[in-house]
């Protein structure tokens, strides 16, 4: 995670975070659907109004690093090295998600959002959001000239990637057979070349 620089910037992450671990402390101990905000706020010692400055919705507490996630995702693209190929730099923060979302201790946690449709729901609107921040990443890039749709097309593969190799029994396994497609798909997707001579 980032660490804020100025004392402000590092009380507010302070505070998020409190709030989070407080959530989905009981969360795991009472059931998703037991514990109000009201019971999050009282746990983390904060006002619920303190609480939804940082967190827009009882889900988004169970999401904590979403807008982490979608950062290190158009990182990607936009910070890789120059004439870097795309792919791999995905590949690589793709790595890194499902690295922090199957460590020790996280199937706790993916079994109570898969028996909450309301965690399911938000996830699968989560993940749609981080595809189009993706996209849009890519589309941006002058040395990548697909098109838009090829553009959005690569980015829902990358997210499905990051969703399957995280249900796998071999993540990286799945990654491997994953992203072996993906590349053979953009490398389909680039335009071809314009047969017609250049005027001279």
């Amino acid at each position: 995670m980032t660490v804020p620089t100025g004392r402000r910037e590092r009380k507010k992450a302070a505070t998020r975070q409190k709030i989070a671990d407080a959530a989905l402390r009981l969360f795991l101990e009472r059931g998703y659907d037991a514990v109000g905000i009201r019971d999050v706020a009282a746990e983390a010692d904060v006002a619920v109004t303190t609480l939804f400055s940082h967190f827009a919705s009882k889900e988004a507490l169970v999401f904590e690093r979403d807008e982490e996630f979608e950062q290190s995702l158009t990182r990607a693209v936009t910070d890789r090295a120059p004439r870097e190929p795309l792919v791999p730099a995905l590949r690589r923060a793709t790595e890194a998600l499902v690295r922090h979302c199957t460590a020790d201790g996280a199937a706790p946690i993916w079994h109570m959002i898969d028996s909450s449709s309301a965690l399911r729901e938000y996830e699968e609107s989560m993940r749609l959001r981080h595809a189009e921040s993706l996209a849009a990443a890519i589309a941006a890039d002058p040395g990548l000239p697909q098109t838009t749709t090829a553009c959005r097309a690569l980015a829902r593969f990358v997210i499905d990637a990051y969703a399957l190799a995280r249900e796998a029994a071999d993540p990286a396994a799945a990654l491997d057979e994953v992203f072996r497609m993906i590349e053979a798909a953009w490398e389909a997707a680039r335009p071809a070349e314009d047969p017609r001579p250049v005027a001279s």
